[in-house]
This record gives structure tokens, sequence and C-alpha cells, in this order.
């Protein structure tokens, strides 16, 4: 999931889908992911957390973090992002503090998590009131269940942190290797080294998973046409753009919204 939630009005957003890989990005949006299906590893930082069916990650806003989906078969989780403006009260905790451990059990869960997030799954997005209500009941019920750490220990100074916010700031932008590292301040082979020594890929891979993703959203849960999206992505033509889905996807675009059309993975 990318910024792709920053540019609309939504704050709160609801979406059972299929479990994917998503590299290292963040957002300025309360992420919760509950396992439904399968399992999930969530990376949050340098760490990577395992997840099973019925646990609940917790990722506070403007945090790097990053999926993997290792497990053969069916992986699919609800995951729920509201703005901090909706979370009342905790909105302050959410922007100075983040989870030391950001994973909640199914055997620590507590009930009331679980009904709330039933409830949003089958709220309607005009329940507006209602579905602020039920995500600081999770919230509320998660934050005793947390152990809290200052944001500013976790290295929010870090070279890696600022490629991350550049490449999430910029990846719709006409954007190469030598003029990030000189927007950036390093040489271009110190960031050739960060993303390939820790986000395991090279630039240009790198740019394109992060626009792909951005594409994959608009394909599920807008009706926007492909060519708009296509190039509201970054991609500067058509054919680069089609090439590079198929190489990931292995089929087109449009089979793709059709696919998850489907199978039912839609936003409630």
């Amino acid at each position: 999931m990318y910024p792709f939630y920053e540019t609309t009005e939504r704050e709160i957003w609801v979406m059972d889908k299929e479990s994917r890989h998503v590299r290292p990005h963040l957002h300025h949006a309360l992420e919760f992911v509950y396992v439904t299906e399968g399992t999930l590893e969530l990376g949050v930082g340098k760490e990577l957390y395992h997840m099973e069916k019925g646990d609940l990650g917790v990722v506070f806003p403007d945090m790097i973090h990053h999926y993997q989906v290792f497990s053969k078969g069916k992986n699919t989780g609800c995951y729920l992002l509201a703005k901090p403006t909706v979370c009342s009260v905790f909105g302050t905790k959410l922007l100075h503090y983040c989870p030391k451990f950001p994973i909640i059990s199914r055997e620590q869960l507590p009930d009331e998590i679980i009904k709330a997030i039933e409830a949003l799954r089958k709220s309607k997005e005009e329940d507006v009131v209602l579905r602020q209500a039920y995500i600081q009941i999770i919230l509320a019920k998660s934050l005793p269940c947390l152990s809290l750490l200052e944001k500013n220990t976790q290295g929010d100074g870090d070279f890696v942190y600022e490629v991350v916010v550049y490449m999430a700031t910029h990846f719709k932008e006409h954007i190469l290797l030598p003029q990030v590292a000189r927007d950036l301040g390093v040489s271009k082979y110190k960031l050739s080294r960060i993303f390939s020594g820790t986000f395991h890929t090279n630039f240009n891979q790198y740019l394109n998973e992060i626009r792909l993703s951005y594409v994959c959203e608009l394909l599920e849960y807008t009706e926007d046409a492909i060519t708009d999206i296509c190039l509201e992505a970054g991609f500067e033509s058509q054919r680069t753009f089609n090439r590079v889905f198929r190489e990931q996807y292995h089929m087109t675009p449009r089979e793709y919204r059709r696919s998850r059309r489907v199978r039912g993975f839609c936003l409630l």
C-alpha cells in the first residue's frame, strides 16, 4: 500500500484483499492489518515480524513498513487505514510514538477488536461517524497490548528513511538515480548500495514496484481508465507500462482488474 491513500479525501479505508509483497514505503495514516487467511510477514523499519491467521499488525503513521508473503495457497487480510485526525485523543500519541513490537497475536487480541473489525468490514463508506467509532475502539483496545517507544529513538534521521520518503514523494515524476543522489546529497554509488543492500533490488526495479503497487490499488478500487492510471503512476508510455506490468504479474492490466473483481477483493 502506497501514497494512493493520501491522494483522496477519504479518511478511512477498509479493504479485504489478497496479501502480496509490497516494497518498503510509508504514509501519513494509521494502519491495521488483520490476517484472515494464511500468513503474512510485516516489516517495520529493519525488523520482520511473522503473522498467522487471527493476528493483528499495527503500524503507526510515517513508519517505514513493507509486506512479504512466503506461504503458498490463499493469503488474505483485512487492511484498515485511518488518518490521525479521526483518532481523536490518540492522535498526538500516534505521531510521536510507535510500537516496540507491532503484532498482537490472536491469543492476546481482545474480543472487542475482532468485533470492531468485523463491523468495519460490513459497514458502508458513508457511515463515517460509525467507522470513526470502530477505529477508536480498535486503537483504544490495542494500545494497552503494545509497548510504545518515542519515534525519535527509531532513526527518523536514518538515510534509509530519507530514501523511502523521497521515493514515496516523487515516484510519479521522471526521476533517475543520479538526480535522486544529488537531491539527497550522496554519491550515486552509495545510493545504489542502499537499494541493493537494504532493499535487495536496484533503483529502477524499486521505482517500478512502487508505481505498480499504486497502479494495482487504482485498478482494484477505482473505475479510472487504464491509460490515465498508467500516466498518473509516472510511466512515460503505455508500451513501457504494459511490458513492466506483464513481467511482474504475468497478465495485462485489464485482466488483473477483471480477476480482482471476480475474486471479490473489493473496497467495502
